[in-house]
């Protein structure tokens, strides 16, 4: 296990000038260390300039050669000027895409095209993290062996470390993925964000089966635009057409109906009039799905696909926990499994952090959630309102340091369902607190009740005393997470304790 450092040089003689980017393939394929981090570059190794605004791998070309590189891979673009520096000193690989050619060489390194481990990447704004553990649980309980790289961790039989980001970086992917081999997983899992596709994180991987779960609007202050958010998005599907991939989209969503018009031989899934669907687009495999019952206890699910249906039982709440139900079934039977494997979700115990309850020797109904959205708190609090919760209580943040456009639009979605709406602080990173939850507040204005405190334990702690038996607290943002993101350091934070911390205190 390489567990991401590696040291093996496949320098075999000196090279000077240029070098065809097929021949440094070859040497990769037999042991060149390949780098994208100057400082990390050893003798006789080789030296990807990564794409970048601020910071550009270009840059650090020189500070590579005096490590001792003897092999730079550099845009074609950038060939006037870097050449002279590179080409009197190693061998210059110029390609199109540094990133793409950087997955090629991982490919290369670690052998991917000898692996016959199926890779599974799920896309979409909301409902990754929740599809990904529902698919782990019905192939694990078919008795296949998986691996999983999401939000919370990456992990399979054996390992397991938290992730520090939903897509690892695309080296360390492909490592990842090497180890698993080596642990004789079948099926790897994984969230592909739409950073990680934009950047070619996921380059030279071949997907098995692609799901898209939903779009709603995040991340703009990278995307800029939804359209340019849906392209990255549809990389996944368009941009790695294994032959035979499986792609599973989410027919209720305009942007999922857009990519099955895309996608031949798609799959599609959702709880929505599919003869709407067929009239719009033709004849289209669907896994259609019919909510029978939805408690605080959990949902009953018809699901029917060619010709045949069956019920599902699963202690999972609310009709957006439906579609995720839906997602991985879809996959499963992509894969294999059949409507008799289905039948063990009824033993799925549900994912940290997505509306996860908290159990409290108070009897009090408290969730915590991943939710810091305006598509996922509406979602999230329409769920619960449908429930038989007398009312609903949501405490919300928003981060720092992204998007701002969306705070007035979660603090909307959070006047539209919350009986009583709790403004706090979330991670405001390097931004004033203060000024986020201003930015937020005009949202509140059809709000019937708002509380607010700066101070998240506090405002956790006010929401517990509002409570009367019979109501709903959601504590949203955060989910899983442990920590609060403070300027730059993160502190020790987690909502399932601040809300245990708040009964107690509201108790004394």
């Amino acid at each position: 296990m390489f567990l991401f450092s590696g040291s093996h040089s496949g320098k075999e003689e000196e090279v000077i000038g240029t070098m065809e980017f097929s021949s440094l393939l070859k040497k990769a394929a037999k042991g060149l260390m390949v780098r994208t981090d100057s400082r990390k570059v050893q003798e006789g190794e080789c030296f990807v300039a990564m794409p970048g605004t601020a910071v550009r791998g270009i840059d650090y070309i020189p500070a590579a050669l005096d490590n001792g590189a003897a092999y730079v891979v550099a845009p074609e673009s950038a060939r006037d000027l870097v050449g002279p520096v590179v080409e009197a000193k190693a061998a210059a690989v110029y390609v199109p895409n540094t990133a793409a050619a950087l997955g090629e060489l991982a490919r290369a390194f670690f052998g991917v095209e000898q692996r016959d481990i199926k890779l599974v990447g799920i896309t979409g704004t909301n409902g990754k993290t929740t599809t990904a553990y529902v698919i782990e649980h019905l192939l694990a309980s078919a008795g296949l062996k998986v691996g999983v790289l999401g939000t919370i961790t990456y992990r399979w039989p054996g390992f397991e470390m938290d992730a520090p980001l939903t897509t690892p970086d695309c080296w360390m992917l492909h490592e990842l993925l090497f180890n698993m081999k080596k642990a004789d997983v079948d099926v790897a899992v994984m969230e592909v964000s739409s950073h990680a596709l934009d950047q070619y994180r996921v380059a030279g991987l071949d997907f098995h089966a692609g799901v898209f779960t939903n779009l709603t609007q995040d991340h703009l202050d990278y995307h800029r635009t939804m359209e340019d958010y849906f392209r990255a998005k549809s990389m996944l599907f368009l941009d790695y057409p294994l032959p035979r991939k499986a792609n599973v989209l989410n027919f209720d969503d305009p942007w999922g109906r857009r990519l099955l018009r895309e996608c031949e031989d798609a799959v599609g899934y959702g709880l929505g009039d599919a003869s709407l669907m067929e009239r719009e687009m033709g004849k289209k495999s669907l896994v259609r799905g019919r909510i029978l019952s939805m408690t605080g206890q959990g949902i009953e699910l018809e699901t029917a696909y060619k010709g045949k249906s069956w019920v599902v039982r699963s202690p999972l709440v609310g009709a957006y926990n439906a579609m995720n139900l839906l997602a991985a079934q879809a996959v499963g039977l992509q894969l294999g499994l059949n409507c008799r494997d289905m039948r063990s979700l009824a033993d799925f115990p549900g994912v940290p952090g997505r509306l996860e309850r908290v159990v409290n020797d108070a009897g009090l109904d408290i969730f915590v959630d991943y939710a810091h959205t305006p598509d996922a708190l509406e979602n999230v609090q329409k769920n619960l309102k449908e429930l038989d919760f007398d009312r609903l209580i949501t405490v919300f943040g928003c981060g720092g340091d992204r998007d701002r456009t969306k705070r007035p639009l979660m603090a909307e979605a959070v006047a539209r369902y919350a009986d009583v709406a709790v403004l706090t602080s979330d991670n405001p990173r390097t931004e004033d607190p203060a000024a986020i939850m201003d930015d937020a507040r005009p949202g509140l204005a059809g709000a019937a009740r708002v509380m607010e405190h700066v101070d998240r334990q506090t405002a956790i702690t006010m929401a517990i005393a509002e409570m009367n038996p019979g109501d709903a607290l959601l504590i949203a943002g955060k989910g899983h997470e442990d920590y609060q993101i403070v300027g730059r350091k993160k502190r020790h934070f987690s909502d399932k304790e601040a809300a245990l911390r708040g009964i107690e205190e509201t108790r004394s």
